[in-house]
């Protein structure tokens, strides 16, 4: 009897932390990756409260110090999401340290787009099956709004697939991060708050606080999720194509620059391993130029460069 409530009450106090794992669910994670992809309402929530947020800059106001704030976030957790989770997690298209990787999906996951192993695990099923009946988000498939948004308010797509990262699965490090990929983005929040809070205090000449400071961090998180995004979507839909793939990836200059180079879409569907997606001079990848200096200063080496020499003509 003693045994059993012992047990009853352990059950009710591990029960809610198990929820803090993105790795839980009740039915388990295999059944819920096969069930049938389809939208859930209450998955929305997330999304709706992250750009009702936004609408508090009405409340909150500008400030030459959030702004500026709000757009180098946005540049700096791109740079982290093409870089690492796409070239290095998803394709390993350089080497680096085990320590330097474990920052690197730090980094990553401030962009709160959940965790490494995630991330990768359905972009690598992306490539496999790009545009076919099981890529996740292929507009072809299921439509613009789902390829955009509407693929990961699917049950379905909430799991990590194991079975597509055994390389990454192998550092328990890794494992840990994508299962509590709250870890980094809720201390990020309270970082910039705290900072906004400390420039209201001892800078006030900057005119911000850490509620503004929050607010525009929601605001550069929003665009940074319909930035990546894009290339789900508009990259499968809108632009040029230089080499014939078997799917409907294009090449487009403007994605190419809010995305630090992952514009350059059909490209990297025909040469997924290479490091540089933009191939020619003129197709600018700004990542491929940062992680040129992370080259040449010994954080990471070995980048897998396009197998063969592309003529400028572009389709």
């Amino acid at each position: 009897m003693v045994s059993d409530t012992v047990q009853s009450f352990w059950w009710r106090l591990v029960q809610p932390l198990r929820s803090l794992d993105s790795d839980f669910f009740p039915s388990g994670a295999d059944r819920v990756l096969k069930q049938e992809p389809k939208v859930k309402r209450g998955r929305w929530v997330p999304l709706i409260f992250m750009h009702s947020v936004c609408l508090g800059v009405v409340f909150v106001g500008a400030s030459v110090t959030a702004v500026v704030t709000a757009v180098a976030l946005y540049f700096v957790r791109m740079f982290a999401i093409t870089a690492f989770y796409h070239r290095y997690f998803s394709h390993r298209t350089f080497k680096t340290s085990r320590a330097a990787q474990f920052l690197f999906a730090v980094w990553g996951m401030s962009a709160v787009q959940r965790g490494p192993l995630w991330w990768a695990a359905h972009h690598r099923n992306h490539h496999q099956f790009s545009d076919q009946p099981r890529d996740s988000h292929s507009p072809r498939q299921r439509g613009f709004l789902w390829s955009h948004l509407g693929w990961i308010t699917s049950d379905s797509n909430i799991p990590t697939d194991y079975t597509k990262v055994p390389d990454l699965a192998k550092y328990p490090e890794l494992v840990f991060l994508n299962r509590f990929d709250w870890v980094v983005s809720v201390p990020c929040g309270i970082l910039i708050f705290g900072i906004g809070e400390a420039l209201r205090i001892w800078a006030p000449q900057l005119a911000t606080n850490g509620m503004q400071m929050l607010v525009w961090g929601f605001v550069s998180t929003a665009f940074l999720y319909h930035g990546t995004f894009s290339i789900n979507s508009l990259a499968h839909v809108f632009g040029s194509r230089r080499f014939d793939t078997d799917d409907d990836s294009r090449n487009n200059f403007f994605l190419a620059l809010i995305t630090m180079g992952e514009g350059w879409h059909n490209n990297h569907h025909r040469y997924p391993g290479a490091v540089r997606q933009g191939l020619v001079w003129w197709e600018i990848d700004c990542t491929y130029y940062l992680l040129l200096l992370f080259e040449r200063l010994g954080i990471i080496w070995d980048l897998r460069a396009v197998p063969v020499a592309i003529p400028s003509r572009q389709k």
